[in-house]
């Protein structure tokens, strides 16, 4: 099926030295699982190190050094066609143009496309909109749809897309192999490790964000984490680049399942390190380029997505943000609303951040 699958989300030669154009964010590659183990001991020292030097601190993983980024890569197509087919339905049923949270599908008509598609007949599809909270209201949003996807996994052979282009049905979920399925369990195993560690002693950990084509699997996975682990305060903490088009969206998203499922939303907010790399692999490999168009379109969809993290913090005092920037607008912004929020820093809920030695104009008097 390799000629089926999204471009964005096929492993490249061209681009398989991820350090290409990156200056500002490390690169790890998989050698073996042995390798994988020694970078998820490293960490673990992380944490340990974070925890007696500092109350609250921080430490910081990268997936990609916890298993094979294939995987990653996989996972990261599965989702995003998932979603793909949810905001199709939504514009055959007339709510093409409403924000993500606004689309709502009714139950009875998404049934009834499944049937039309060959997807699912409709006693088939029935089961799956009777869930707890799922269609009670006889609509279906996009957290509704994702939570499919979760009951839904063991049951792949129904799991079929339409592909708009060639009209065929496709499988929506990779069938992986044995040694692939183990080296799944295996990445999800470390980072359990990771987060109980993190939990036992009082460290925040941090997940970096890293190549767009990987992101959705990243995100997903850590937010898995995020619903086990912060029941009672953010202990693992979600990282968003604003520099990506699609970012105040999946930001929303996350703390509206957040709400729902009451746990503490943690979040690091970073303009993106990735930019050059990112739009020479869109123009090469043909597909849409990730990254807003503007320095301007960035900063203001940083501000954006800040405010409405602000916001619930303000709300609900169930959720925690980084502000990891190098810019004095970003930090003036942030100080301004926590004023204006009545966000004291004594919370604890706003944190910033910045690299060591650089804009220590920034740094020393926001410390003071």
């Amino acid at each position: 099926g390799g000629e089926q699958r999204e471009k964005q989300y096929r492993a490249h030669r061209g681009f398989g030295d991820r350090r290409s154009g990156v200056i500002s964010a490390r690169t790890y590659f998989y050698a073996d699982e042995a390798k994988c183990d020694q970078h998820m001991e490293t960490f673990l020292r992380c944490i340990d190190a974070s925890s007696g030097s500092s109350e609250d601190g921080f430490s910081a993983i990268k997936l990609t050094a916890l298993g094979r980024p294939q995987f990653l890569l996989l996972f990261s197509e599965v989702l995003v066609k998932w979603r793909r087919f949810f905001h199709q339905m939504a514009a055959e049923q007339g709510q093409a143009g409403r924000t993500v949270l606004e689309m709502k599908l009714e139950a009875e008509k998404l049934q009834e496309a499944l049937a039309n598609l060959g997807i699912a007949t409709k006693a088939e599809s029935q089961h799956w909109f009777t869930g707890e909270n799922l269609g009670v209201s006889g609509t279906v949003d996009l957290l509704d749809w994702n939570s499919l996807i979760d009951s839904r996994t063991k049951l792949s052979k129904l799991l079929l897309v339409p592909n708009m282009q060639t009209g065929q049905l496709e499988p929506l979920l990779s069938r992986f192999t044995e040694e692939e399925d183990l080296q799944m369990k295996r990445m999800l195993q470390r980072m359990d490790i990771l987060a109980k560690r993190a939990t036992e002693k009082g460290v925040r950990l941090m997940v970096d964000a890293e190549q767009s084509y990987f992101q959705p699997a990243i995100s997903r996975l850590t937010l898995e984490m995020q619903r086990r682990f912060n029941r009672d305060r953010a202990i693992i903490f979600n990282t968003y680049q604003c520099y990506l088009k699609e970012a105040y969206d999946n930001v929303t998203v996350d703390v509206e399942l957040s709400r729902r499922e009451g746990w503490h939303f943690g979040t690091k907010l970073v303009r993106g390190a990735y930019m050059e790399q990112e739009r020479e692999r869109a123009a090469q490999i043909g597909y849409e380029d990730p990254i807003n168009p503007t320095y301007e379109k960035t900063n203001e969809m940083y501000h954006r997505c800040l405010d409405y993290i602000l916001e619930e913090i303000k709300h609900s005092r169930k959720a925690s943000v980084m502000v990891a920037s190098h810019n004095e607008d970003t930090v003036k912004f942030t100080l301004r609303r926590m004023m204006e929020l009545g966000i004291h820093p004594s919370e604890k809920k706003v944190c910033f951040g910045q690299l060591l030695g650089m804009c220590d104009q920034i740094t020393f008097p926001l410390g003071e």
